[in-house]
């Protein structure tokens, strides 16, 4: 064979990772053109290499929708180092950085995303919404993401798991939750700037186990028709908001893992939240205004941690108190009085789960009074 044509088919090979499919097809064109005239070996070299740059121009798993809203997101984020690996240039299913985000094996769409320690942070892209398919949302310790959550996130129907967390996102918690996104069963947008009320929408959410709103602005009351979420959820977090009003009574009766209300502006008597057929394993109720007789009531065989402090509970302890296996306890702050139960776990406390009670005595307080 000529040498000047040998050399231009070889080249053409190696070449080929960088020209397009229609270019692909004009060589296997020329190729053909020329199969008389070349040695059977190069033909088979020649022919293997265009079936390998077919394949794997043809073989990117990532979905160009998919990959188009990632880029945007990245952009709006202001494109930080920390998402170096989201290159357009690349496949987003296998090259991306996989601690940020995983695509389905049989439909190679994106169903989780993690965003979390991004510092060079700014708003959530509204294209979020168009990673149809995506189940797991999480977005963590991002201090610097401001703005509101994204309406769009109301057409990812398949979200199983929402987590918006230690951010410096605001505005109110979206309607939609509640009434678009029904296969939520983990909802977590605790540590942020939310502001308003909390949705009684959230109540229609049937397969929800697990709701951390802690540590917003959020106002208002706790919605009564909540109730309907037992007995499926089993983790409720409401602290460190400015909410107000009486617990609602739909939680009679409800056991929890854990149920934290503290440091709100709540009130009234929460005795029907204890009792001995509860299985509620921790009570989080400091920082409000209770008021209830403490000596009343009784407890589940799973409670053990217990913070009631900086209320205005009265009466003294229950019977059989000490024997119980706290591993949280605090009252002080309130208007109990009479002598601290003393063995068993109540070693483990100091002085400052009693004090400020109205005559609280015995160790690890001054002695009573004979």
């Amino acid at each position: 064979m000529d040498p000047e044509k040998g050399q231009t088919i070889r080249s053409t090979v190696l070449n080929c990772k960088q020209i397009s499919i229609n270019t692909t097809i004009k060589i296997s064109q020329y190729t053909s053109h020329m199969l008389p005239k070349m040695k059977p070996s190069l033909v088979s070299i020649l022919s293997f290499s265009l079936l390998i740059f077919v394949s794997t121009s043809l073989s990117e798993r990532c979905n160009p929708n998919d990959k188009k809203a990632l880029l945007q997101i990245k952009k709006a984020l202001g494109n930080p180092r920390d998402l170096i690996t989201w290159d357009p240039k690349t496949d987003c299913c296998d090259e991306w950085a996989q601690s940020t985000l995983s695509c389905d094996d049989n439909t190679n769409r994106v169903t989780s995303l993690s965003l979390i320690r991004i510092q060079d942070a700014g708003y959530l892209s509204p294209t979020i919404g168009d990673l149809s398919y995506l189940q797991h949302l999480d977005i963590t310790k991002m201090y610097n993401l401001s703005g509101p959550i994204p309406l769009t996130i109301a057409k990812l129907t398949n979200l199983a798991f929402l987590r918006i967390t230690q951010t410096n996102i605001s505005g109110p918690i979206p309607e939609f939750l509640g009434t678009k996104l029904q296969s939520l069963t983990h909802i977590d947008l605790s540590d942020n700037n939310l502001v308003g009320t909390i949705s009684p929408s959230l109540s229609q959410l049937s397969n929800l186990s697990y709701l951390r709103l802690d540590r917003n602005k959020l106002t208002g009351t706790i919605p009564e028709s909540f109730g309907k979420l037992a007995p499926k959820l089993e983790f409720l977090y409401l602290g460190r908001n400015k909410l107000s009003g009486v617990v609602p009574r739909s939680f009679t009766g409800w056991s929890f893992e854990t149920l934290d209300l503290s440091a709100n502006k709540l009130e009234g008597d929460i005795s029907f939240l204890f009792g001995e057929d509860s299985n509620t394993f921790q009570l989080y109720l400091s920082r409000n205004k209770f008021e209830f007789d403490f000596s009343k009531l009784k407890f589940g065989e799973k409670l053990v941690s217990l913070k009631l402090n900086h209320n205005n509970i009265y009466g003294d302890f229950p019977a059989g108190f000490a024997s119980r296996p706290w591993q949280e306890f605090n009252v002080s702050y309130n208007n109990l009085c009479g002598r601290i139960p003393q063995g068993g776990y109540m070693i483990r406390f100091d002085m400052y789960s009693y004090i400020h009670n109205k005559c609280l005595c015995d160790y690890p307080l001054p002695p009573c009074k004979s």
